[in-house]
């Protein structure tokens, strides 16, 4: 009656192929990979004897927030070397994120299950490389058996431990990145839905101009919202990785 139809959840996730294998999803990956690397080869590029401006501050910016907020906290002084790849996996989450509430674009890259479930497993290889490099085969043993552990626990612990770090953590990175923005997608979909039929249902039931008002600004207002999930989603998902990059460094962790 009021043109009100939402379309099939298949409609909202897929897209068609801009040519072979490649949709919207693969071009707002690229995009915000290309944008990333651009941004700090321009802020490389400028004067480093002038006080930073523009593009560099913004660049600066971008590297103390991940030095100061996420290795400080984390790693210590000593996790510095690996601020190229946190500032890159922030940057990219983060612009992949955002997508989701620009215009034309409309659709968070992180809401389909692939790059998140790549960004985890590049997490998981990582963090496992990484305690290997640091404590040899004993990295194994520390995961599997924190000090003081009973011998008569130790098989179940040795269980726990291994399906919390080597399975549950990749999954939940992945889970916890992907649910949250395929939910802030569905809901910015249903709102602008519901709004455009209210107000193009004001011919036959004038009143709903009135009741549309309420759904669009509840869009505004989630669309707002949503900002701070892209930062959030980013940052979260940025500082675990640094977190189980530290626990794999130091057996005492």
């Amino acid at each position: 009656m009021f043109g009100l139809e939402f379309p099939p959840i298949n409609e909202i996730l897929r897209w068609h192929d801009l040519f072979s294998s490649f949709n919207k999803i693969s071009l707002i990956a690229v995009a915000a990979a290309v944008i990333g690397s651009l941004v700090f080869l321009l802020a490389g590029s400028k004067d480093a004897s002038v006080a930073p401006t523009g593009i560099r501050n913004l660049a600066e910016t971008s590297v103390e927030f991940i030095e100061d907020s996420v290795i400080m906290q984390t790693m210590g002084k000593e996790g510095l070397a690996w601020t190229p790849f946190l500032l890159s996996l922030f940057v990219f989450i983060f612009l992949c994120n955002l997508t989701g509430i620009v215009p034309f674009l409309q659709m968070p890259a992180t809401a389909r299950i692939a790059i998140p479930l790549f960004l985890s497993l590049l997490v998981w290889l990582i963090f496992i490389g990484t305690g290997l490099k640091h404590q040899k085969l004993s990295y194994f043993t520390h995961l599997l058996w924190p000090p003081g552990v009973p011998v008569a626990l130790k098989p179940l612990v040795g269980l726990i431990e291994f399906f919390s770090t080597i399975i549950v953590r990749p999954l939940s990175l992945t889970v916890r990145l992907f649910a949250n923005m395929l939910a802030g997608h569905i809901l910015l979909v249903t709102f602008a839905l519901l709004s455009e039929a209210m107000f193009q249902a004001k011919t036959h039931v004038p009143i709903l101009t009135i009741g549309g008002i309420l759904p669009f600004f509840m869009l505004v207002f989630l669309t707002a919202f949503e900002v701070l999930v892209v930062f959030l989603q980013a940052y979260i998902f940025t500082i675990l990785t640094a977190v189980y990059i530290a626990s794999s460094t130091h057996a005492e962790h």
